[in-house]
C-alpha cells in the first residue's frame, strides 16, 4: 500500500464544531455588554421594548461580531498558518472558501436583522459591517497598523453598540454625555486590543502586520496599552464627579485601582501574562462600564 493511500481526502464540507469556533463565541461578550450599557444609560425601561433589547444584543454579538471573526480568520489565514495552524481554516476543518462564504452570508444577515431596529440600528449595523471588513480585508486592512487597527475595533466593539443601544431604546439621538462616555470606553478598548495582539506576534512579524507588540516590542507595547486603558477611565471618573454622581465615580475609581494592581503583574512578563490580564483586568473595566451606564441613566 502506498503512502499516499494513508492521506485523508480534502474535506468538502466544514465541521460544525469548526464553524462555531470560526465565529468565536468568547468574543461576543464585549459588544453585547456595550449594547446593554447603552440600553441602561438611555433612561428608558428595557421592559418597554424587550424585543428590541434582545434583537440588539443578538445582532451585536453572535451576528455582527461573529461575522467579523469569520472575516478576520479568512483574511488572516496565511498569518494563522504560522501563529495558530490548528484554527479552523488553516487546519482544513473549514475548507476551501467556506470561511469567506460564511462571513459574506452573515454580513447580509446582519443588515436584514437590523431593519426592525430602525434607522439608528440599521445605520450602526452598516458601519459595523463596513468596519469589520475594513479591519481585515485588502486594500484597507487597518489591522496592519498597531494604532488604527485596535482603535477601529475598540470603537466598533464598545462605542458603536453603546450608542446604538441608547438610540434604539430612546428612538432618537442619545444625550451627548452618553456619547462622550461611550467614546471614552471605546478609546480605552484600544489597549485591550493591543494585548490581544501578543498572541500573534511571530506571524505578524512575518507578514508585515505592524501591531504595537511588533513595532514597540512587548514591554513598551504593554505599557502603552496600560496607559490607553487607564486614562479614558480616569476621564470618566472626572466626568461622573462633575455630573454630581460621586458614588458612581468612586466605584469606577476603585475598579481602576484594582486594574492597576493587575497591570503591575502584567508588566512583569507581558507576553506570557496578556491572556491572564484579559481574563481579569478587563472584567474590572467592563464592570465600570455598567456603573457609568447606571449613573448616566439618572441624569
Amino acid at each position: 500500500m502506498s503512502f499516499a493511500s494513508h492521506i485523508p481526502p480534502a474535506r468538502r464540507w466544514p465541521e460544525p464544531a469548526a464553524l462555531l469556533r470560526l465565529i468565536k463565541p468568547i468574543t461576543w461578550f464585549p459588544p453585547m455588554w456595550a449594547y446593554l450599557c447603552g440600553v441602561v444609560s438611555s433612561g428608558v425601561s428595557p421592559g418597554s421594548s424587550p424585543g428590541l433589547v434582545l434583537l440588539g444584543v443578538l445582532l451585536a454579538g453572535p451576528v455582527v461580531c461573529g461575522m467579523s471573526q469569520a472575516a478576520n480568520d479568512w483574511c488572516d489565514r496565511h498569518v494563522d498558518a504560522v501563529n495558530e495552524p490548528d484554527r479552523p481554516i488553516p487546519s482544513g476543518r473549514v475548507p476551501g472558501r467556506w470561511g469567506l462564504w460564511v462571513a459574506l452570508a452573515m454580513s447580509v444577515l446582519a443588515l436584514g436583522l437590523a431593519v426592525p431596529l430602525g434607522p439608528w440600528g440599521l445605520g450602526a449595523t452598516v458601519l459595523a459591517v463596513a468596519a469589520a471588513w475594513a479591519y481585515s480585508a485588502e486594500p484597507v486592512r487597518a489591522k496592519r497598523s498597531g494604532w488604527w487597527g485596535p482603535g477601529l475595533v475598540g470603537l466598533s466593539y464598545e462605542t458603536l453598540p453603546w450608542i446604538t443601544g441608547a438610540a434604539v431604546l430612546a428612538a432618537g439621538a442619545p444625550d451627548a454625555r452618553i456619547v462622550v462616555v461611550a467614546l471614552l470606553y471605546g478609546i480605552g478598548a484600544h489597549g485591550i486590543m493591543t494585548l490581544n495582539d501578543f498572541k500573534a506576534l511571530e506571524g505578524d512579524r512575518q507578514h508585515g502586520v505592524d501591531s504595537l507588540p511588533v513595532t514597540l516590542g512587548p514591554e513598551r507595547a504593554a505599557r502603552v496599552a496600560c496607559w490607553v486603558m487607564t486614562l479614558p477611565q480616569i476621564a470618566v471618573v472626572a466626568l461622573l464627579w462633575s455630573w454630581d454622581r460621586p458614588v458612581h465615580a468612586l466605584i469606577v475609581a476603585a475598579l481602576i485601582a484594582a486594574q492597576g494592581a493587575a497591570m503591575r503583574r502584567l508588566l512583569r512578563d507581558p507576553k506570557r501574562l496578556a491572556p491572564w490580564y484579559n481574563g481579569t483586568g478587563v472584567l474590572l473595566s467592563v464592570a465600570g462600564m455598567m456603573v457609568a451606564a447606571i449613573a448616566l441613566r439618572g441624569l
